[in-house]
């Protein structure tokens, strides 16, 4: 039976993402794809900001914007146009609009240079675990021997249901028509009908992505059986019923039916199998979170499990993975909730939409809620501290250019300004960077793998102190 540290169930972006991040640790990781073949359609999605760190973090950032766009970080929330306030707290303030099937790619290239095995065509049936790992049976009845399981299955994901964690939460209410596609009338046509309609009808637009695609959301109310993927015909009825006109529609690239089901696992973690992405969390696609969301509970969930693998990690590390992505989840299901609130043609909801978009116009408002939604404003709870500790650090200016570039390894680092600190016994995992002229205004901090700052200080005992916490015991 071949047996593995690591199977994780689905190759969509959060698992290539764990994958990669386990194989940057030499952890032995098999990922089990269902699907013969990647994803064919070409759907757009949108890179957040701080995934685009976390891309820039592993050297991946370069690859994604060869095969995206930039478009400006505004306008995200319940599709209320109001500009990215100035000066967000990022080298890479914006949005990247890339194709579903280009980001997938790159992340699975990543993870199989990095050595981690794909088999696709392969589903996994059943699993069993003992105090030992987890014996995983395939759908053709082969079984495979892992120390830990982890699903990345998606929102019916096979993994959680056999584990048999809860789902809680609201099943859908309101369904919607999603899809890209050409058009066959002018801009400014389009401009003037859309900002009417959205008067009465929420969601409702057609964007321009660039190439003559634009991307479609409508009421799906009345059109064909839910059961049944929706058609162009279905596009073209229902914007006549709604536009009193089908703009010329044609071509569509994909086309699909998304509800506003919200739910979230009861645990991410029970016994040696976990759950991460979707498989842990549903939500409305508003705000164009759930990617990035995924994605970031692999960035999280990586270097602590394979801590727990290669046998450094302290004894409560892999249980901060639910203590921390929980939460984060919980406040991403509750923005959506708003925002799918706010797209109500009711009088109530609109009203509250027309308050809300009076209170963008301040500066402190809009950035809340754009931090909200990039996910830059998260801060984990680390105890009693400064501001930054616990958030996650901008990319700075260092002596050897820059932090991002630092981190490429999956390591902690230890940005010392005062030269008097070492990271002594956990060389083997954090790195160290001696710099007086870094762009800091604290003496010293410690990164985790993920880029949050753990420490702020310059005392090497409370160092050693944050080392073990976070790194488990020192090399002797």
């Amino acid at each position: 039976m071949d047996s593995f540290d690591v199977i994780i169930v689905g190759c969509g972006p959060t698992g290539a993402t764990l994958a990669a991040e386990l194989r940057l640790h030499d952890v032995r990781v098999l990922v089990l794809e269902k699907e013969t073949e990647p994803k064919s359609y070409v759907r757009i999605v949108g890179l957040h900001i701080r995934s685009l760190e976390l891309m820039a973090m592993r050297g991946l950032l370069d690859r994604l914007l060869e095969r995206g766009r930039r478009r400006p970080a505004g306008g995200f929330f319940a599709a209320i146009d109001k500009p990215a306030p100035k000066g967000l707290d990022s080298a890479h303030a914006y949005l990247l609009g890339i194709p579903q099937p280009a980001i997938e790619r790159v992340l699975e290239e990543h993870a199989i240079e990095l050595g981690a095995q794909v088999r696709r065509g392969c589903a996994m049936a059943d699993f069993e675990q003992d105090d030992g790992g987890v014996t995983v049976t395939l759908a053709d009845g082969d079984q495979l021997r892992t120390r830990y399981l982890v699903g990345c299955d998606g929102g019916r994901s096979t993994v959680r249901k056999l584990l048999g964690v809860g789902f809680p939460g609201e099943p859908s209410r309101t369904d919607a028509l999603v899809g890209e596609m050409k058009v066959g009338v002018p801009q400014e046509e389009i401009t003037a009908k859309v900002t009417e309609i959205q008067e009465t009808h929420k969601p409702f637009w057609l964007r321009p992505f660039g190439g003559g695609i634009y991307s479609v959301v409508l009421p799906a109310s009345g059109v064909s059986d839910r059961a049944e993927p929706p058609t162009l015909a279905d596009f073209q009825q229902q914007l006549r019923t709604i536009a009193g006109t089908d703009f010329g529609v044609h071509s569509p690239r994909w086309l699909s039916r998304f509800g506003d089901a919200t739910r979230l696992a009861e645990r991410y973690l029970l016994g040696r199998v976990l759950l991460a992405g979707d498989a842990a969390h549903i939500h409305p696609p508003t705000g164009g979170q759930g990617l990035n969301l995924g994605v970031q509970d692999a960035f999280n969930l990586g270097w602590k499990l394979a801590g727990q693998i290669r046998g450094w990690a302290p004894e409560t590390l892999l249980d901060t993975y639910q203590a921390e992505r929980h939460p984060v989840a919980e406040e991403v299901l509750d923005n959506t909730r708003a925002q799918m609130e706010l797209l109500s043609t009711e009088p109530g909801p609109q009203a509250v939409r027309r308050l809300l978009t009076e209170l963008m116009d301040f500066d402190e408002v809009n950035r809340c809620l754009i931090e909200k939604i990039t996910a830059i404003g998260i801060r984990y709870d680390f105890g009693e501290g400064p501001d930054l500790l616990g958030r996650r650090l901008r990319d700075i200016d260092v002596k050897q250019g820059h932090l991002y570039d630092l981190l490429h390894r999956g390591r902690g680092l230890l940005l010392d300004r005062t030269e008097r600190l070492t990271v002594g016994g956990w060389s083997d995992r954090v790195d160290y960077l001696a710099d007086p002229t870094a762009a800091l205004d604290v003496p010293c901090i410690l990164l985790r793998p993920d880029g949050h700052v753990a420490w702020i200080g310059d005392e090497q005992q409370d160092l050693d102190d944050h080392l073990s916490r976070w790194f488990g015991n020192p090399a002797t």
